[in-house]
């Protein structure tokens, strides 16, 4: 029981349940304007009389309802524009601009024994222990990227 309860106190889990939870209030304001606003505007440019979503056609006796798809297709487009321009670009930026690049790496040399790439200030091989002696330092190192 401890084991489970220390599962849902991690930050994570909090963060992911917070996270669902203004997500779908986010979704079903977002639907909200769709079936308030638009899917009316969209039903007036088509001459549709009121309500587009309920918009649907009728091909040998089974019914397709277009206007609800559309309703659902518009709803999608705006909540992905919304967590892209607001969250994931934003979240983007700021990361670069205050997070360490992991992929920065100690300058590489080849080791003279077995040719593999080690840190050019390394004075044994990490693959051949063979012992290199005394190294430049790594700015005077012969580097490979």
């Amino acid at each position: 029981m401890k084991g489970f309860r220390s599962f849902l106190l991690r930050g994570n889990v909090v963060d992911l349940a917070v996270g669902i939870v203004i997500g779908a209030a986010f979704t079903a304001v977002v639907k909200g304007f769709v079936t308030a606003f638009l899917t009316p505007l969209m039903g007036l440019a088509t001459g549709t009389v009121g309500d587009f979503s309920q918009k649907s056609y009728t091909v040998a006796g089974t019914k397709f309802p277009v206007g609800a798809f559309l309703d659902a297709l518009i709803s999608f487009v705006l909540v992905a524009a919304v967590i892209y321009f607001l969250v994931v670009l934003p979240f983007a930026k700021l990361s670069d601009r205050f997070l360490p690049r992991k992929d920065i790496e100690a300058p590489k040399a080849e080791c003279p024994k077995c040719l593999s790439s080690i840190p050019a200030a390394a004075t044994r091989c990490a693959f051949c222990t063979a012992e290199l002696g005394q190294r430049p330092f790594p700015e005077q190192a012969h580097t490979r990227v």
